[in-house]
Order: structure tokens, then sequence, then C-alpha cells
């Protein structure tokens, strides 16, 4: 039998229901020519405010300028602390850096993945006695559940501090009957094409309710402009979203509701399958995830062995996140909201993320179920 090929993420099935629909936005674009902040940019504003239930809505360049922006309305600079977790991608991390503020990396909680409160709680009063400003906090949404924003805010709140929920891995996951885009002060997320929510190139967004800061955002995104876009009022950046993308994004938010419910599906098979043999994701009560990954958890003296047995199968795996920000050379620098990251070091040695599509076949992720659990099986009779 042939070693199939399964891709960790595939986009072509998606693209092949749309096609003609993404062609025709696109060729609307070229027609009418207006390829920077045309109108398709206003209209997808309007529609992911619609869907989020935020009050406004500014599209960008991409996710990571979407968490500058809201540093730099928020005037984060040198002497500022800013909380985020270890374990996440680089962006959440590297933008603090930009400001010349210190990230302090807070612990995650060992079920969902999200910041430990208990964690940010240490962080703050440790900051507390430095020689440092606690500011804000970055609380990511990972692999797309969003975090337990209630307590978190709860603690931003109490200790004067703004919270932003890092939702590009999250964008319309669902807490407590809102969804992520309205479950903080301030939401960024990311439409780079694995997303939930992705186009065909780079593209980002901010949610806010705070006019005042929405006001400071559209002038950010455009140079610091003021009343038009030779008058420079502050200090801005470069963040347009093309309006080429943001007619791909209007095409594909018709649809996302429903491949939200079809991901549910697929995360509800994976774990159907597997979790008699392996530690399968858990979800807090009153969420439901937007499944950017599924994201399994192994033994980690042989989650090596695991991955290679799985791959000379043809199932790919990624190991998100297997060197967590503090560990690595750009940021090891950076104070620690406790002594040791323990959670965070032991998940980084631990998880197996699997393949995850709405529009994975029920054949292929069986196929991927049938020899994850073979292969699990072997190991743990091993081990016994």
């Amino acid at each position: 039998m042939m070693t199939p090929h399964i891709p960790f993420i595939d986009l072509s099935l998606q693209q092949t229901r749309i096609r003609p629909l993404i062609d025709a936005a696109i060729a609307r674009v070229l027609d009418n020519g207006s390829y920077i902040l045309g109108k398709e940019v206003t209209e997808l504003e309007s529609d992911l405010t619609r869907h989020s239930g935020a009050k406004h809505v500014l599209s960008c360049s991409n996710g990571t300028d979407a968490l500058a922006l809201i540093l730099r309305a928020k005037n984060v600079s040198t002497g500022d602390a800013i909380f985020v977790p270890s374990f996440t991608f680089a962006a959440s991390a590297e933008v603090i850096a930009w400001m010349g503020a210190e990230a302090i990396f807070v612990d995650v909680d060992p079920h969902t993945f999200n910041m430990d409160p208990e964690s940010l709680k240490a962080g703050i009063q440790k900051v507390k006695t430095m020689a440092l400003k606690p500011k804000g906090i970055i609380a990511v949404g990972i692999f797309g559940q969003p975090a337990d924003m209630d307590t978190l805010s709860s603690i931003a709140h109490e200790n004067n501090l703004w919270i932003m929920d890092d939702a590009a891995q999250s964008y319309g996951a669902f807490y407590k009957g809102k969804r992520a885009g309205n479950l903080a002060d301030y939401t960024t997320t990311s439409f780079y094409p694995a997303k939930p929510l992705g186009c065909y190139g780079d593209g980002g967004a901010v949610f806010c309710n705070d006019d005042e800061t929405f006001e400071i955002l559209k002038s950010l995104r455009v140079h610091g402009q003021g009343t038009d876009k030779y008058e420079n009022v502050r200090i801005g950046m470069n963040a347009r979203l093309d309006t080429i993308q943001a007619a791909v994004l209007i095409e594909k938010l018709k649809i996302f509701d429903e491949e939200f419910e079809m991901r549910q599906k697929v995360a509800d098979r994976y774990t159907q399958g597997l979790s008699d043999v392996v530690k399968t994701p858990f979800v807090m009560p009153e969420t439901q995830s937007s499944w950017a990954q599924y994201t399994t958890l192994v033994d980690a003296n042989v989650r090596s062995q695991i991955v290679s047995d799985l791959n000379a199968k043809g199932i790919p795996t990624c190991l998100f996140y297997a060197n967590p920000l503090h560990t690595q050379k750009a940021y090891c620098h950076y104070p620690l909201a406790t002594n040791q990251l323990k959670i965070t070091e032991d998940l980084a040695g631990r998880v197996i993320c699997l393949p995850m599509s709405p529009y994975i076949s029920k054949e292929t992720q069986d196929y991927i179920i049938e020899n994850f659990r073979e292969t699990m099986t072997r190991y743990t009779q091993r081990a016994a």
C-alpha cells in the first residue's frame, strides 16, 4: 500500500469550493484599481464588526502589526512591563521588545495551555518589586481556545492594567456566549493563510470598544496621519491591509461559521478515536474552540520516536512550541513571573499537533487515528 500524502493544513479544498467567488472578488478590485484601502477594506471591517460583536474593527497588514498597533496606542515604552505567556509564537513577545519594554514571561495552565492566572498574579507582585511599571497583559488564545478571560480581566483591572487578547489562533471561538474578538479591552488577530480565518497573503485586525483608542489606531495604521496622509500627528506605522486580501476575506468570512462547526466535528472525531490512548485537548466549560490546531500530549521520552513513526506513514505533525520563548536566545534575558515556568517546559517536550482542516475526509482522519492508536499502543506496551 502506498503511503498517502496528507497535508498538515489543507487549504486546497476550501479554495476549490469558493474559487469562482474569490476570482470574481479579485477581479472587482483589479477593475476598480483601488489596491490600498479600497472599499473592500471598509466592507470587511464592517463584516467583522457584526461577526465579532466588537464596536470597532481596524484591519491591518498582519497579526504582528496588529499587536504593535495596540502597544503604540497605549504608549508602551522603556520601563514598562507587559505580561505574556512563554508558550506562544514569537510575535506575542516580539512587539514588546519593539517598544523597548520588558516582556514578563508567565506560565500556562496544564489543561488549556493558556496563561495561568496564579502565575500572572505572582508576576505582577514580582514586577512591583522591580524598577518597572506594570502596564498590560497579552493573553494568548492558544490552538484556538480563548484564555480564561473573566479571571484574567479581573486580575488586570484589580491591578490597573489593560488586557489584550491575542486571538491569532482563536478568532471566532466562543467564551461564555461571546466571540473571541470581543472578550478583552483589546483583541488582535492574524489572517495568515493557515489560520481559521486566513487570506491569501498576510493580514490582521484589531478589535476594540474604545472610541478614543480606535481613532488613534486609525492614525497609527497610516504613518500617524492627521486630517490627511500628509499631516503627521504621531509616529505611526505602514500597516494597511491590501484591498485584494480584504476581498478574499469577505468571501471566506461568509463560510466561516459553517467551517467552525466542521472543525468541531473533526476535533470530536479525533477525541472519540484517541482519548483512550493519548491525552486529548481539554476545552473549558462554556467555551468552543476554533481548533486552529488539534493538540495531544505524549510522554516526552518517546515523542521523537512517535513523530518519526507517524511521518513514516505519511502523517505530518507539528510541535508547537518545542522551544518556549523564555529559553530562546532572543528572549532568555527577560524576567520570568516565577522562578521556573514548569508547566510551559513540560508541555514543550510533550505536544504533538495532528493535521486539522474542516475539509479533512473521514477516510483520511480514520487513517490518522488508526495509525496514531497503533503507535501509541506500541510505545505504551514497551513502557509497561
